[in-house]
Parts: C-alpha cells; sequence; structure tokens
C-alpha cells in the first residue's frame, strides 16, 4: 500500500498482509485515489474547491488508516482514527509513525457504533465498516449523536458492491460510485 498524493505521495504504509492480519480488509489504492479525485475536484464543495485542505477528518473503522493519512497528506488539517481491534490501532500508530503524522492524529480505540463524546466535529468523514456487517448506518447515527459530524459534513460510506444501505435520518445522500469489489456512498449531515 502507498500514499497516492500529496506531500507523502509514494510512500508506503504497512498493510495487513505485513502482520498476518486477515481480518483487515483495506481499501485498494486505486479506489481510495478514485475517492481523493472527487473530494479533490471538488465535486461536493459549493465553490468547486477541493474538501480536503485544512479538513478536520475522522476515519472509523480505520484499519490501516490509509484515508486518514492520504487526507493528512493532502493537507487535511487533523485526523482522528477510531477502530476497536487492537492490531489495527497498533497498525496505524506504525504508518502515522513512519510518515511523521503523529502530531496530527488522534488514535482511538473504540467501537465506532458507541463512540464517547466527541471533543470537537469533523468535516470530512469516512467509514469503512467490515463488509456486509451491517454496521454503518448505526455507527453513523451514533457518531452524529455524540458529536463527530460538523453540520454540513461530508461522508463517505465504503461498503461491498451489492450491499444495501440507507443512512439514517438527518443524512442526504448524494451520489453513489462502485470500484471492482467496493463501492462509495457519498452522504451530506443536513
Amino acid at each position: 500500500m502507498r500514499i497516492i498524493g500529496g506531500r507523502n505521495r509514494g510512500r508506503r504504509i504497512e498493510s495487513p498482509e505485513a502482520t498476518g492480519k486477515e481480518a483487515l480488509r483495506p481499501t485498494s489504492d486505486r479506489a481510495r485515489e478514485s475517492l481523493f479525485n472527487i473530494l479533490e475536484h471538488g465535486r461536493f464543495s459549493q465553490d468547486g474547491t477541493s474538501l480536503v485542505p485544512g479538513a478536520r477528518v475522522l476515519d472509523a473503522f480505520c484499519g490501516t488508516g490509509a484515508f486518514a493519512l492520504e487526507a493528512l497528506s493532502r493537507g487535511g488539517a487533523s485526523a482522528t482514527l477510531i477502530d476497536n481491534d487492537p492490531a489495527a490501532i497498533a497498525l496505524v500508530h506504525r504508518n502515522l509513525k513512519v510518515l511523521g503524522e503523529s502530531e496530527r492524529a488522534r488514535v482511538i480505540q473504540a467501537d465506532a457504533t458507541a463512540p464517547a463524546r466527541a471533543g470537537e466535529p469533523h468535516d470530512l468523514i469516512f467509514l469503512d465498516p467490515p463488509y456486509r456487517s451491517g454496521l454503518a448506518p448505526a455507527a453513523l447515527a451514533a457518531l452524529d449523536a455524540t458529536g463527530w459530524l460538523a453540520p454540513g459534513a461530508l461522508v463517505a460510506v465504503e461498503l461491498e458492491a451489492r450491499e444495501d444501505f440507507a443512512p439514517p435520518a438527518g443524512f442526504l445522500r448524494l451520489e453513489e460510485r462502485r470500484y471492482g469489489r467496493a463501492k462509495f456512498v457519498f452522504l451530506r449531515k443536513r
């Protein structure tokens, strides 16, 4: 796995294959690149500019932390990474250290469907629960109820391509894109 763009472009990050952890399923470089092309080219911004520079990023079910690391590389102001798997948390800490991004990131070992109250709201959110787990709506509702999402926040949810998804109340479904086995559902917090 590698960082696709920004100041850390081309730098490698540790993947679950290197740790022997089979439960982690990282977003492919190609799918992540497509996602960031959408975000960078202002598809969902009001003025047509990138949503990434200066964003407070939340990466829930973070796994390797690739989404947050990519956002920080491209100018995100800060990132919070949440996962309940101790192996994923250790992997994220190693990846942050390798890229020199530990100062701008906060890593929390917790269940994204039952998070503690947020210290601050986030503008750009990525949820990547295990495929076909059905956890995305519950996590999104819980994160919203505990103050993790800023008004107007953009949310990208990664699901298995054929997986059904109905967002909880308070979210506007903007668009859906498929990339091989994955699909991204873009939402706006009302």
